[in-house]
């Protein structure tokens, strides 16, 4: 995980998310609707996982 990629899913989360899949784009954006926090939090988990 780059420094660029936490920056960015700290300003706009699905943006960090695009090249992970459908699904991880759409409940990071689901997520941000709901408030930035949860957004932020589910990006930065998704970025985490190696496996994805």
């Amino acid at each position: 995980m780059s420094i660029w990629r936490v920056l960015l899913s700290i300003v706009c989360p699905p943006l960090a998310v695009l090249d992970k899949g459908c699904g991880s784009i759409i409940i990071v954006f689901i997520l941000w609707l709901c408030g930035w926090v949860p957004g932020v939090i589910a990006a930065l988990i998704i970025l985490n996982n190696p496996n994805r």
